[in-house]
């Protein structure tokens, strides 16, 4: 699969916006390193199938996915194995570089349906049109402000073909006022690394987001060496309405609103939404 162009910037963001995307990736690149270590429990095959399961139900006939905020590409490499195209775009380039090592370790049938490169949701432009295109473990809730979702929204109808899927989660609001942030503390280790990271929320209920304030220690075991990270993720948190309705205004339609991985109805108890819309 070829893109003749993937920007890294639009004119606009260039002229606005590169501070902000400095820190972005500032923040990503220190969150990279410590990624798959720290995520090594995330079961990404189930989550692909999940996927497969909606593509298959809403889109049987889709074989080219656009993954929008690919990370370092597990959810990428599952699907691959079901003999899907996918093509995965990432504003970290330390994320980007794990794909890389992560191709290098698949079968070659496997690693010649998957692709990558450099580019930011709200602005990356593909000379290609999809079959399909997901932004999943809560990658939406990154687009902090209607401007950047009415902008990734207007990313994901530019590059889906007519009557394509979008699949994507994020943090449900209802249930999030329900059962709030409160602080949690996560530890894993291998045989190299062992890491504590303390997450600790702040929520700001007239932006409908949170603060995720985070604390990692990662130890070397080898050299006895304990590195400190500190970093603060901004995420919004999303009610079906209003993305309901900039869905609309970007020439989609919600098909379909349901709980992560169980397909169960949406209700207060649900944390993560799936959010299914097809291209008009």
């Amino acid at each position: 699969m070829q893109f003749a162009f993937c920007t890294e910037y639009s004119e606009k963001f260039r002229r606005g916006s590169l501070n902000i995307y400095k820190l972005e990736d500032n923040i990503f690149k220190s969150y990279a390193r410590y990624y798959d270590l720290l995520y090594k429990d995330k079961d990404y095959s189930q989550e692909a199938q999940f996927v497969r399961k909606l593509l298959m139900t809403y889109a049987p006939k889709a074989k080219s996915i656009l993954e929008l905020g690919c990370g370092t590409g597990r959810h990428a490499a599952q699907l691959a194995k079901d003999k899907y195209t996918v093509h995965g775009v990432d504003f970290s380039r330390a994320m980007l570089k794990q794909c890389t090592t992560l191709i290098k370790k698949l079968p070659a049938d496997i690693a010649s349906r998957l692709s990558f490169c450099h580019g930011d949701m709200r602005s990356v432009r593909l000379n290609h049109r999809f079959d399909a295109i997901i932004s999943l473990f809560h990658v939406i809730c990154y687009q902090t402000n209607n401007d950047d979702l009415r902008a990734t929204f207007k990313t994901v109808k530019t590059h889906l073909k007519p009557r394509g899927l979008f699949i994507f989660d994020c943090w449900y609001g209802p249930a999030v006022l329900t059962d709030r942030p409160s602080v949690r503390i996560k530890r894993m280790e291998d045989e190299k690394n062992s890491i504590t990271r303390i997450a600790e929320p702040v929520m700001y209920p007239n932006e409908n987001c949170v603060d995720v304030n985070y604390a990692v220690w990662i130890r070397d075991k080898q050299a006895g060496k304990v590195e400190e990270v500190k970093e603060t993720h901004r995420v919004r948190y999303l009610f079906q309405p209003e993305i309901e309705q900039m869905l609309a205004l970007s020439g989609l339609s919600l098909i379909s609103a349901q709980e992560w991985l169980s397909g169960n109805e949406l209700d207060f108890n649900t944390w993560n939404g799936c959010f299914i819309a097809e291209n008009k």
